[in-house]
């Protein structure tokens, strides 16, 4: 299901010393978390999650081996120091091959839009949308062609191609993408009545 795979291995020896001492060896302490609400301690290799970790969004399975038995689960949460951004800590959540889930999945804008060739300024103003479907039908992320939206046109999310299976939980009327024309609004400000200093100038009462 998953091209991500991490070894981990089942820790007993827990706390804030004990997880010290084993970021020392380079291991990195994690929690996975079920979907009925039990959790288990578990620490894996920290150099193999930062590489397997790179460009993977909360919707994005992965497998976690935990002495020789395989779970799939998200990466919820990462834990890191204020100071270099050093992982310190990681949460996974177990899913459940057959069972539907929600999940937030990325959605990723490709092209340069007609309409900001033309002068306009195009706004994206939300970045992922919730879904729902069983883990294999889960998309890893939702493409978007924008090269074709002009001046004044939009995106929804009720266009998106979600794939068979996949419900969609996130409002429809949601924008997308939009492309707006910051030009004409500019141009209808300079053309449209007289300044302040104008107005004030023929509102006075003329001098005899």
């Amino acid at each position: 299901m998953s091209d991500v795979i991490f070894q981990a291995k089942q820790r007993t020896d827990c706390g804030k010393g004990a997880a010290r001492r084993l970021r020392k060896t380079g291991r990195l302490p994690g929690v996975i978390y079920g979907r009925e609400g039990a959790a288990a301690t578990i620490d894996l290799d920290t150099r193999e999650f930062i590489a397997g970790v790179k460009g993977i969004s909360e919707s994005t399975i992965v497998q976690v081996e935990i002495d020789g038995v395989k779970h799939d689960a998200f990466v919820k949460a990462t834990q890191r120091t204020i100071q270099d951004g050093n992982i310190l800590h990681v949460d996974f959540y177990e899913i459940e091959r057959g069972k539907v889930l929600r999940a937030k999945v990325r959605v990723h804008v490709n092209g340069n839009p007609i309409g900001v060739r033309e002068g306009g300024i195009l706004e994206i103003p939300i970045h992922d949308v919730e879904v729902e479907c069983l883990p294999k039908d889960l998309p890893r992320r939702i493409n978007v062609d924008i090269s074709t939206l002009a001046v004044n046109q939009s995106i929804h999310v009720r266009d998106l191609a979600l794939g068979d299976g996949v419900k969609l939980i996130s409002a429809e009327d949601q924008v997308v993408a939009l492309v707006k024309f910051a030009k004409a609004e500019k141009a209808a400000e300079e053309e449209g009545g007289e300044t302040a200093d104008e107005a004030a100038s023929s509102s006075a009462p003329a001098k005899e």
